[in-house]
């Protein structure tokens, strides 16, 4: 079959790491039943579009590019988180082809091959071992799992992606082995919910290469430990258990170690406000449980994200968030004023908060944790750190030290990168710093 002849498809995905991951597995299904990923709207016979529509921002950006694809192609099908509320997608995009959910690759598979067939039978050499990626080579988004139990009022998730889902582990774990195989150095673990991972299975026992593993968190991390590469947590929500895991944390994988990162969303501090949330409420035990994590781990990183102006937050509830971010000194932080999410039932608590207020606490929220950050890297100076280069134009270098995860974290810039190649490891003696980066040189 000539080039010519070949379906071609275009791709546009939208939104956080765990849409990445739907997309990369529909991206990997389409090329190994022999379409082409294509870049342009032009060359496209039909076009995907991966949607986000966790907050209104998000869901203006999705309408946005579902009409821009239909502008440049007009052949577009709809998938994604934005996908369950399809009446939003109708009124705003009626001639859109098809429309799914999220996490619905074989519904995709099915609109596409509907709307172009596909041209033969799938081959496996058509794909890389790893599948097709968007992020860089060597480093992977790793699902473990799909939906969540909570119902956190300020979010949506369980109604779009719904209840706990966990993948069977040896499914997990032999995804893993084969992006270790294809060259990814760092696997970022993603799930809505990564301590729950098993809860809905009873933490049952899967089998990888011959040996029963239990589908459980502490046993996940256990076996990926092995793989002598970076290891990254995300989305762990703070259940006890978590403090198991946290013996397993270092910085030499060679000996079994995953990265001593922990990305925690915390989101208040203030008792009442985490009752009005639905989230974890005794924060004196949150600062006592930090406290035990670095005692154990004195090498941890812990990140957090946090919403300013949530319903009925007083000056008192903020002053106790400021407070907490003072005492546990988290080392990278993220901080959104509350939005309202069509759908979630935080919008029907009393006592919306002003606009201009959740903006000046954000900013009063984000001076304090600039200061701690920034005292947290000086910390660093001197220090020889290995950093994984993320960027190379044979002059300098961008990576990532074991504290910074890609694109939300900070960064460490090398000025003299000669020779230096995206993927590498290098070991980089850190000379100067910021509230957020570091700068360096190679030892």
């Amino acid at each position: 079959m000539n080039a010519k002849a070949i379906p071609k498809i275009g791709f546009v995905s939208l939104g956080c790491p765990k849409n990445t991951f739907d997309s990369e597995r529909i991206l990997t299904q389409l090329r190994a039943e022999g379409y082409l990923i294509v870049p342009t709207y032009q060359d496209a016979d039909l076009v995907v579009v991966n949607t986000c529509g966790f907050i209104d921002s998000a869901v203006e950006e999705s309408l946005d590019a579902i009409g821009e694809a239909l502008r440049e192609n007009g052949k577009v099908l709809v998938t994604g988180c934005l996908g369950a509320r399809s009446d939003v997608i109708m009124d705003a995009h009626p001639q859109v082809l098809a429309i799914t959910g999220p996490h619905a690759a074989e519904e995709v598979m099915g609109h596409v091959h509907a709307h172009l067939a596909k041209p033969h039978d799938p081959f496996a050499d058509l794909i890389p071992p790893g599948g097709l990626k968007l992020t860089p080579r060597h480093y992977a988004y790793l699902k473990i799992s799909e939906g969540c139990n909570h119902r956190c009022t300020f979010c949506i998730i369980p109604s779009m992606r719904g209840d706990l889902v966990s993948r069977p582990i040896g499914d997990v774990l032999k995804e893993a082995e084969a992006l270790v195989k294809a060259g990814v150095k760092e696997l970022l673990i993603i799930s809505q919910d990564t301590s729950a991972y098993g809860v809905d299975l009873k933490y049952r026992p899967g089998f990888h290469n011959g040996r029963p593993v239990k589908t459980r968190m502490l046993e996940l991390v256990q076996e990926l430990a092995k793989l002598g590469i970076w290891v990254r947590l995300h989305y762990v929500y703070p259940y006890p258990s978590v403090d198991d895991v946290i013996p397993l944390m270092g910085l030499n994988a060679t000996e079994g170690k995953v990265l001593p990162y922990l990305d925690v969303p915390f989101q208040h501090a203030s008792p009442r406000i985490l009752k009005a949330m639905k989230r974890p409420g005794n924060i004196e035990n949150t600062l006592r449980r930090i406290e035990k994590w670095r005692e154990i781990c004195p090498d941890i990183v812990i990140r957090s994200t946090f919403i300013t102006g949530f319903p009925g937050e007083t000056e008192d509830d903020f002053g106790e968030l400021i407070h907490f971010l003072q005492d546990a000194r988290l080392d990278r932080v993220g901080c959104f004023p509350y939005s309202p999410v069509e759908g979630a039932t935080a919008n029907e608590l009393p006592d919306p908060v002003d606009e201009d207020i959740k903006h000046d606490r954000l900013a009063r929220f984000m001076d304090v944790q600039a200061d701690i950050s920034m005292e947290k890297l000086q910390a660093r100076r001197g220090s020889e750190m290995t950093v994984l280069i993320d960027e190379a134009d044979g002059k300098r270098a961008v990576g990532r030290t074991y504290a910074d995860a890609p694109e939300i974290d900070g960064v460490v810039h090398i000025a003299q990168g000669a020779g230096i190649q995206v993927g590498d490891f290098v070991k980089v003696k850190i000379t100067r710093s910021d509230d957020y980066d570091l700068w360096g040189k190679p030892v």
